[in-house]
């Protein structure tokens, strides 16, 4: 089998001559990939619904329908979906492929962001004189879990395309294809940073829900 688009489940039910069931399997992808789109597009419009109420996005995405829809945030969610999709369908694919492995890059970032929020979430609380018993959910494996997690990201973030750097000749192209999230959150982060002129919150000014103290 050469071509990687080819399910290799319904390649074993075509040679086994249960083309029926072939059938039935690429349906079961299908709607695994339906619902998986879904829920993104769901996700998406929430987290843009979200940001608007925080000032952090247009104001015009915070607007609700009378079902308590935010249309807006679902119009303007959909439409760039579907231009990132299209994408794929000129050219080769050469920036469908950037867009593919910046929202994949964004996955492992944002999984470093909650490693470094668990840990100083923890630190902080106890600092502050907190019992830590007074926690719904706690982590047995602190701090070593969010060290262990934060390492782990940090390493597959990395090393995604160390293969490039092995090389006689480095694919330049290939590198900037798959680290370009990385300095694309790096310029936003830095960026609201600079435009709103916040900074690190020290774990004495920390804030916790009345509930959670002492």
């Amino acid at each position: 089998m050469k071509d990687i688009s080819v399910s290799p489940f319904t390649l074993v039910f075509q040679h086994a001559g249960l083309l029926s069931a072939a059938a039935i399997m690429n349906a079961v992808i299908l709607t695994a990939v339906l619902s998986a789109g879904n829920s993104g597009m769901y996700a998406s419009t929430r987290m843009l619904y979200t940001l608007a109420c925080d000032g952090k996005a247009p104001r015009i995405f915070s607007k609700l329908s009378r079902g308590g829809v935010p249309r807006n945030a679902l119009y303007a969610t959909t439409v760039i979906a579907a231009l990132c999709f299209l994408t794929s369908m000129f050219g080769n694919q050469t920036v469908y492929l950037w867009l593919l492995n910046t929202s994949g890059m964004t996955g492992f970032i944002a999984w470093l962001g909650i490693a470094i929020n668990h840990y100083r979430f923890r630190r902080g609380y106890v600092l502050q004189g907190n019992d830590i018993n007074n926690l719904p959910y706690r982590s047995g494996f602190f701090p070593l879990g969010p060290i262990f997690a934060f390492v782990l990201c940090l390493i597959i973030t990395l090393g995604q395309n160390y293969e490039a750097f092995l090389k006689d000749t480095i694919d330049w192209g290939g590198v900037a294809a798959t680290y370009i999230g990385i300095p694309l959150f790096l310029v936003i982060w830095f960026g609201y940073k600079l435009a709103k002129g916040t900074r690190f919150v020290r774990y004495s000014e920390m804030t916790f829900p009345d509930r959670f103290k002492r």
